[in-house]
């Protein structure tokens, strides 16, 4: 998390275009004067004589890569390419002249410069593209660390609006038959009220604050499981058959909140709750070895029960939509298999916990 935000930083810092236009002339300027000097330095001239043919030198390139960035780029590059690398070539066949007869000027006082000068008219040309050439690759790759950081952007505020979404979607049948369950208690005074009030409190504190975080304890989620299955309990029938299974050691390994609830919640609204004769069942079970995670739901069916493609989950979120939150949270670190039979609907879901993992922050 902290080296992330780091980067982040970095990013950010680096992003800012007077940042990055300064580096970008600082490297070319210090290069050009080390490079210079040693060749100066061979005829005899001193580090001032190099600075000054340097600055020159460094002049025109930043009129061609100047012209290249707000001209030639977003005009020609992507539209026309073979137009942009003319105009390329035209643009440096054009100034090599002006920087060559500034330079020439220049050395009035030195007569081999000069005479060099005349020689290395070519090399000064392919400085010129070189450097213009340069500035296009920079740009492009700008562009694209820019674009990947947007799609980053975009694809974590896709998260966080699902994963605020999946918290605002306690059933409201079911919290509303909840409230009623534990008023017909309160008027029996039951024993059992108490514990309905505290199991109801634990899911919509667990909802509304602990999953705020990235990551929540795999323990805290299955609790969350355990309160769920215990509330429904209360207006299944009682012959009904919710269980829920744990296997394996669970400690501190993390997981992304509210990956399951989808499944628990669908079974009951497209399950259990269309069970008109007894036998009617909601099973679950998880299975946990180290990072490796196994999730199976079950719940039966009727004919009263809608026919359906997939197992729709609550707010009208379809499968597909679960598949790609896991996607985007666990690539190529999950499997998902789905189960329609006559009778029954099972899922199951086998995730490496320690996959890789998309920031949402929230």
């Amino acid at each position: 998390m902290k080296t992330r935000g780091l980067l982040d930083r970095i990013y950010s810092f680096l992003n800012q275009r007077p940042v990055y236009h300064g580096l970008f002339w600082s490297f070319l300027f210090a290069v050009m004067l080390i490079s210079g000097h040693e060749n100066n330095a061979v005829a005899g001239y001193g580090w001032g004589f190099t600075f000054s043919n340097e600055i020159i030198g460094l002049f025109f390139y930043a009129i061609l890569v100047y012209f290249n960035l707000y001209y030639l780029i977003p005009s020609y590059l992507a539209k026309r390419a073979f137009l942009y690398f003319g105009l390329v070539i035209a643009a440096c066949a054009m100034m090599t002249p002006l920087e060559v007869l500034v330079l020439y000027l220049k050395y009035t006082n030195f007569p081999d410069s000069k005479e060099q000068l005349i020689h290395n008219q070519d090399g000064v040309f392919l400085g010129n593209l070189f450097v213009l050439l340069l500035s296009t690759i920079l740009r492009v790759i700008m562009d694209w660390w820019r674009y990947q950081n947007e799609k980053q952007q975009l694809v974590t505020r896709t998260m966080q609006s699902e994963l605020r979404f999946l918290k605002s979607q306690i059933n409201p049948h079911f919290l509303f038959n909840t409230l009623n369950n534990l008023y017909a208690l309160t008027l029996k005074k039951s024993d059992q009220a108490p514990e309905i009030v505290l199991k109801l409190s634990e899911i919509m504190r667990y909802m509304l604050y602990e999953c705020n975080e990235r990551r929540v304890l795999l323990s805290k989620e299955i609790q969350y499981i355990q309160n769920y299955l215990d509330l429904e309990r209360l207006r299944q029938p009682k012959t009904a058959e919710i269980s829920f299974v744990t296997e394996g050691r669970i400690s501190e390994q993390m997981v992304a909140p509210l990956l399951f609830v989808p499944f628990v919640e669908n079974s009951f609204k497209h399950g259990l709750n269309h069970q008109i004769t007894d036998g009617g069942f909601v099973r679950l079970r998880m299975s946990v070895q180290d990072s490796d995670l196994e999730f199976y739901i079950e719940n039966s069916k009727t004919a009263a029960a809608l026919p359906r493609q997939e197992h729709p989950v609550s707010g009208g979120i379809g499968l597909t939509n679960v598949r790609q939150r896991l996607e985007m949270l666990y690539p190529e670190h999950y499997d998902l298999m789905t189960e329609n039979d006559p009778d029954r609907y099972a899922v199951t879901l086998h995730l490496d916990m320690n996959g890789p993992e998309q920031m949402i922050n929230e």
